[in-house]
């Protein structure tokens, strides 16, 4: 028989009720994506569909073959990778979403967790504790982790993070699930060939002290690239440096900052997104450090820039068309 699908955007912030309504009447697929993400204001939430079909089976006596315990997972993964942060109060897999405060609703959870959860963190992939790795856990504990994570990497692959891991473990006390996401986004997300990697940085701002900046950039035939600048503030000052060094310049589109995790060492994602000769380029940085990762957000944009100019500048290989006679 015919297949009826519903494809539902979140103007009114209906998808997801509309696509349920549709589900009632009769439709059998359900068009979405992870976190709701879509033009305009975004598309039906996969996450929030898959649950309230689980959650309220009675209802709809309706399944689907997802598994469920990978979803906060995907969405921070999915986060990551686009630039899109997913809002705490987000239902189903934001921070918040099983979060309680006020004393009843504590005391609610305490005597029976159903009163105030139609349905378990572990159902969607939260862990009642996501306390990971610290400066002397072990690759065996790493790889452990990241294969509850979901993730499924290659033994140098499980090397690279373990060695960065080790560095975060230097500035950070507690590393946690949240950490070990960003970090892999960081390391495996972007295939961008580095034209210019980041040596050294200095930023210099406080009262009465003009914000200034030092950056060293290293070139791919390891020539080591220096340059100073003042700006409006070290941030800014880092840009200019980079901008001086590179010869790109690009106009700031947006710039933001998010916490990975909580604590005051806490790792800081900085996006960055600019335009150049009419393109939007999109990167960004991680670090405890916010002028740091603001620096790599922009570096990553930059090399992104000046990848895709050689590619214009590349001609096509010629075409071979096969056929028969």
């Amino acid at each position: 028989g015919v297949v009826l699908s519903v494809h539902c955007h979140d103007d009114l912030g209906m998808a997801v009720a509309n696509s349920l309504s549709a589900l009632e009447a009769g439709a059998r697929q359900v068009e979405c994506t992870i976190n709701g993400i879509g033009e305009r204001a975004g598309n039906c939430s996969l996450e929030e569909v898959v649950m309230a079909l689980r959650t309220r089976h009675d209802l709809f006596g309706l399944r689907t073959g997802v598994r469920t315990q990978q979803l906060c997972s995907v969405s921070r993964v999915v986060a990551g990778a686009t630039g899109f942060h997913v809002a705490r109060n987000k239902a189903v897999v934001g921070q918040n979403a099983f979060a309680h405060e006020s004393g009843i609703h504590q005391h609610g959870m305490i005597s029976h967790a159903q009163t105030y959860e139609v349905m378990r963190p572990e159902d969607v992939g939260f862990k009642s504790t996501n306390l990971v790795l610290g400066k002397h856990s072990g690759r065996h504990a790493l790889t452990a982790r990241l294969r509850d994570l979901g993730y499924q990497l290659e033994p140098e692959q499980v090397d690279k993070v373990f060695e960065e891991l080790k560095r975060l473990a230097d500035k950070k006390k507690e590393i946690y699930d949240g950490d070990l996401d960003a970090l892999l986004v960081h390391l495996f997300q972007n295939g961008t060939s580095r034209r210019w990697q980041l040596a050294s940085l200095n930023a210099v701002s406080g009262t009465g002290t003009p914000p200034s900046a030092a950056v060293s950039l290293l070139t791919r035939d390891g020539r080591k690239l220096d340059e100073a600048a003042t700006g409006d503030g070290p941030v800014d000052a880092v840009f200019k440096c980079i901008e001086r060094i590179t010869g790109v310049k690009a106009r700031l589109r947006d710039f933001t900052v998010e916490n990975v995790t909580a604590g005051e060492d806490a790792q800081g994602e900085v996006v960055v997104v600019v335009e150049h000769e009419g393109r939007t380029y999109r990167g960004r940085g991680l670090s405890t450090d916010i002028v740091l990762a603001s620096a790599e957000a922009y570096l990553e944009v930059v090399n992104r820039i000046a990848a895709g100019r050689l590619q214009r500048k590349t001609p096509p290989e010629p075409e071979v068309v096969c056929g028969a006679v």
